[in-house]
């Protein structure tokens, strides 16, 4: 109920600005290790049924937060505190860029959904990692989502998630090549088995952090299975699928720019999840992101192949409650069905 009220004060403003209003004052009350131990007692769900050992991390519940949230890094401690399992920040570019013009953030309240073209608006990878090695807890595993600059052009891509990679080995837990927002001209034409594995293979070079691949929910399916499959061979460690859409018939009255994601989004991530599930159980981890907004979606996730779940847009209709209430829920189902723990649980739909 309190978050409603706020939340109809915080859509009062204009969408990009109501996000910036929330993360510097997030940024602040994160200072006091007090308010996150709060918000912990508020929040976190901790049951070792739900952990997992997974990219060489121990995640205390399969909840994540999706890159888009908190692009810079400025808000680790305090995600971490609202019982997320696990905090992807992102996406970062070599070298600091604005982004698109504004507005370029749109809420459709009635869809439970935004539409966002930003662009990979980042503060450029030297005060992103400066930031992150400054916090010095790391309660939950840290995924950096990485991106190439707007005018890096097609041939020399590359170069830019290898700089990247290089820059944040040492920071990073885990590692996410974005080449799938429709926000940056001609970054879905990397979506390729030859240009994953030519970066793939320089990645294993470069670091020893498990490095995986997030794929657009518009690619067929056999090209999304293949680019999987070019990715796994080369060395991915897994797949997050997906990002947004730009699938505009899914809601009526959508701009003709940038990306949906929320519950409008929901049955084509869930489509493409299955399909992954199917081709990839056993042999590579499979993250699921796009329209999660409870522990019946989550769940259901999991039961097709996923073993994290990440979600973005319905924290923001939720609010701060949303990992917990998830992750009670998702105990609540391993009761009902007879799961000893997470992993019992994870692909039985397959």
């Amino acid at each position: 109920m309190a978050y409603s009220v706020f939340r109809s004060l915080l859509f009062g403003l204009e969408a990009e600005r109501a996000h910036e209003w929330v993360t510097g004052s997030l940024a602040l009350a994160q200072r006091s290790a007090l308010l996150r131990r709060h918000w912990r007692r508020r929040w976190a769900i901790r049951d070792e049924r739900l952990a997992q050992d997974l990219l060489g991390q121990r995640f205390a519940n399969p909840v994540g937060l999706a890159a888009g949230f908190d692009k810079d890094a400025r808000l680790v401690l305090a995600l971490a505190a609202f019982g997320f399992g696990a905090v992807e920040i992102g996406t970062v570019t070599p070298q600091p860029q604005p982004g698109n013009p504004r507005p370029r953030l749109w809420r459709h309240p009635s869809e439970r959904s935004l539409q966002n073209c930003l662009g990979f608006n980042s503060a450029g990878m030297e005060k992103v990692a400066t930031r992150l090695a400054a916090v010095r807890e790391r309660p939950v595993p840290l995924g950096v989502n990485l991106g190439k600059n707007r005018t890096t052009s097609q041939a020399a891509a590359q170069g830019d998630y290898e700089q990247l990679l290089r820059r944040f080995s040492t920071l990073a837990d885990y590692f996410v090549l974005n080449v799938s927002s429709p926000n940056t001209p001609h970054l879905r034409q990397l979506q390729v088995p030859d240009f994953a594995q030519a970066v793939l293979a320089a990645a294993v070079e470069i670091t020893a952090v498990p490095v995986l691949i997030k794929i657009a929910p518009d690619l067929p399916t056999a090209a999304a299975i293949e680019l999987a499959e070019a990715a796994v061979e080369a060395g991915a460690a897994g797949i997050i699928a997906t990002n947004t859409t730009t699938d505009y018939a899914l809601l009526p009255g959508a701009r003709p720019v940038g990306g949906l994601s929320g519950a409008v989004l929901r049955e084509k991530s869930f489509a493409l999840l299955q399909a992954l599930g199917r081709a990839f159980a056993g042999r590579t981890i499979l993250i699921s992101v796009g329209g999660v907004d409870s522990a019946a979606e989550a769940y259901r996730r999991l039961r097709a192949g996923a073993s994290l779940v990440q979600l973005y847009t319905a924290l923001i209709y939720e609010g701060p409650r949303l990992a917990g209430r998830i992750n009670r829920g998702l105990v609540d189902y391993l009761e009902r069905d007879g799961f000893s723990c997470l992993s019992e649980a994870i692909g039985a739909d397959l």
